[in-house]
């Protein structure tokens, strides 16, 4: 896209938002670098150029611009879409695998060498690893300075710099103010109420607790994303209270629990972290589990184009795929949930949570624990699970798969190496298979076709309502088959379409 000179120009002219995060604008003339959606004068179009990254503009030179603040657009919808090896990169720099492995870690888990990787990098987005993680801190530590109180000695290191003066120098070089301006300008600032949580958006943050914003291109349509992880939350790890979803959160460094509420124009986030280090994995998990790095102009448009779908995505467009902060959570929930109602998978879980997993405390709420890691459940005696026994011996067999790493479930990890390690377990068939696809690997193209509810909405809207016809109609929907899920499971009345009426804490089973 940044290549495209005149597309970018006519970009920046209508102030486009759809752009955000795909090119950046940096202007000659002040060095200063740009959303396209920038509310500024546009420059003359002599006086651009475009990157395709922000470390690519603070790579030669540019500091982020003040008003549109850049380092906080969406992430580029590319890196979701992609499968290949530079994609991977990108979802494991954004987890912050540089700052806790360095690039030999990073390439170790692509299976390349370091140089590979940084020529391909270089390549794509005009910046390597380093660069690329080091504009992923000073964003990091621009949150840290902005919303909370924590000395600045300890932002430093919380944002992963090595020392003091290269978080000075960075933070002066990519935003021409020093830490304590930034702070200082923060300050100036009127709070925002929809900032906060709450269904007045006057709940007060607890000391300790980060709060910021989301960012994503609009639209965006809760009711699915939102109801769906309200609906299928496991009582003391997940909770909906007060028009905001939260979870615990397991991470590198310590614990921590999430609050997400939609707002006009983002997410309001609120971030209780045991180390502040893992700030940027609680992000990542966070957007990934909200699927905030979509396109849903892109996605739309191509599921419009059939003339069966383009009421339903008229009727609520922006539908999101609900994704999860735990791949291997998610597919041990998979397997709880096979053949058996929302509810009773809720029940099998909560069982497992309260039996395997972490306790933690939360003072705002009622969530008590962490879902039990792979490993704490490798050892399960299978006559303790409530399961029939086909179901068992499969939930085991995955746990020990994912304990020993034979089945690795990340977010650079082949998805169709995923799949047919997946398909090759006991138990396992396509609609586990494509249901862990969808929503723990994030593949934009995961495709349900036997799934009841899919299949009666495709018998309703007059498509093919077998799984092979079906199949070979949704063709036409790719590569975006998994949000066409999305809207197909939205034409029933089901809970998980629906954001909760009103606030339902849960107490574990």
């Amino acid at each position: 896209m940044h290549t495209d000179t005149e597309r970018c120009v006519r970009a920046v002219q209508s102030k486009d938002a759809r752009f955000d995060g795909v090119f950046f604008t940096a202007v000659r003339t002040t060095r200063v670098y740009c959303r396209p959606s920038c509310p500024v004068v546009p420059p003359k179009p002599e006086n651009m150029e475009f990157h395709p990254s922000a470390a690519s503009c603070q790579r030669a030179g540019f500091r982020a611009c003040k008003r549109c603040r850049p380092d906080t657009s969406p992430g580029s919808p590319e890196w979701n879409v992609r499968a290949d090896a530079v994609a991977r990169a990108m979802r494991l720099i954004q987890d912050g695998v540089v700052d806790r492995e360095g690039v030999p870690g990073l390439a170790r888990r692509l299976g390349w060498s370091t140089r590979q990787i940084e020529r391909q990098l270089l390549a794509e987005l005009g910046a390597g690893p380093l660069a690329l993680a080091r504009a992923q801190r000073a964003q990091t530590a621009r949150v840290l300075i902005e919303t909370t109180s924590l000395p600045l000695g300890e932002i430093a290191f919380a944002a992963g710099f090595a020392s003091i003066r290269s978080f000075n120098d960075t933070v002066r070089e990519v935003f021409a103010l020093t830490p304590g301006e930034l702070r200082a300008r923060a300050a100036r600032r009127p709070a925002d109420p929809q900032d906060a949580l709450g269904p007045a958006g006057t709940t007060p943050p607890a000391p300790g607790v980060i709060s910021l914003r989301l960012p994503f291109r609009a639209p965006l349509e809760p009711s699915n994303l939102f109801g769906h992880l309200a609906a299928t939350a496991v009582p003391g790890v997940e909770e909906w209270r007060d028009g905001a979803y939260r979870r615990t959160l397991r991470l590198p460094h310590g614990h921590g629990i999430a609050a997400l509420a939609p707002r006009p124009g983002h997410i309001a986030c609120r971030l209780s972290l045991t180390d502040p280090r893992d700030l940027t994995h609680a992000i990542s998990r966070c957007r990934r589990l909200l699927d905030l790095d979509a396109d849903p102009v892109a996605v739309d448009d191509r599921l419009r184009a059939d003339p069966l779908l383009a009421p339903l995505v008229d009727a609520a467009p922006g539908r999101r795929v609900p994704g999860t902060v735990d791949p291997a959570e998610f597919a041990v929930r998979a397997v709880l949930g096979q053949q058996v109602s929302t509810a009773a998978a809720r029940t099998h879980a909560a069982r497992l949570v309260t039996a395997h997993g972490v306790p933690v405390e939360d003072p705002e709420g009622g969530l008590t624990h962490l879902f039990p890691a792979p490993e704490a459940l490798a050892a399960l005696d299978p006559e303790a699970l409530a399961l029939p026994r086909s179901r068992r011996a499969t939930l085991l067999t995955l746990v020990r798969a994912l304990a020993d790493g034979s089945l690795p479930l990340g977010p650079a990890d082949d998805r169709e190496e995923a799949r047919a390690r997946l398909l090759a377990l006991p138990g396992f068939g396509p609609w586990t298979t494509e249901i862990i696809a969808m929503r723990a690997l994030g593949d934009p193209d995961a495709f349900l076709a036997g799934d009841l509810g899919v299949r009666r909405a495709a018998a309703g809207l007059g498509l093919p309502a077998t799984p092979a016809a079906l199949t070979a109609r949704a063709a036409h929907w790719r590569p975006w088959r998994a949000y066409a899920v999305q809207y197909l499971w939205a034409t029933d009345d089901h809970p998980i379409n629906h954001l909760p009426a009103s606030p339902a804490p849960a107490t574990p089973a």
